[in-house]
């Protein structure tokens, strides 16, 4: 389609423009994987991975596209280090998805069951779901509804201030009018994304 062919190259010229920009290769290998093109979504994936290993949600979906190629074992492994890292990270989500992923190719991982251990968290402090740090909250949540509570209590100020920077950049790359509802959800949904709060 026409609209994942200008999608696609909108994510590639981000990418591009900011190698290091996660959030363009990760929304670039997913676009890729949407459109059919496993090969090319598993090369930005891998980059993601490379830059912020604790996104998750990246190893499903490069585990998706090694599959679309018929590699078995190298998605096998790419499943079984992804649901390890949702694990110690509690992202429930994709780790439920990935270990279902693992169960449908024979594979079980028992130890994994089990439920993590909490972390003790002080007063005012937070578990960062970006940077698995345990840091000071944030004084006062960035907005007002659930989305802004959501924030405030799984991310550090410091993730949110690079979030800051990496929203600008997504608003500008993409021309978002965040007065358009639906570019004020194709924003959020990046913001979640790069804050790792996708299914919390």
């Amino acid at each position: 389609m026409a609209v994942d062919a200008a999608r696609i190259e909108q994510f590639r010229k981000m990418a591009g423009d900011d190698p290091k920009n996660e959030l363009a290769h990760f929304s670039l290998g997913r676009a890729l994987l949407d459109a059919n093109q496993p090969a090319e979504a598993a090369k930005s994936l891998q980059r993601v991975i490379a830059l912020n290993p604790n996104l998750s949600k990246a190893y499903q979906l490069l585990a998706q596209a090694q599959l679309a190629q018929n590699q078995k074992d190298l998605a096998t492994e790419t499943l079984r280090n992804g649901a390890t890292k949702a694990h110690q990270r509690g992202d429930l989500m994709p780790k439920s998805e990935m270990l279902r992923m693992l169960l449908d190719l024979g594979v079980t991982m028992p130890e994994l069951e089990s439920k993590q251990e909490a972390v003790s968290l002080g007063e005012g402090q937070v578990q960062c779901s970006r940077c698995g740090q345990v840091k000071p909250k944030m004084a006062n949540a960035p907005f007002s509804n659930a989305q802004g509570k959501l924030i405030h209590n799984n991310v550090c100020g410091d993730c949110w201030r690079e979030w800051i920077g990496m929203g600008t950049k997504v608003i500008n790359e993409l021309r978002l009018p965040l007065s358009d509802p639906q570019a004020q959800r194709v924003f959020d949904q990046h913001m979640l994304e790069f804050l790792n709060l996708q299914g919390k």
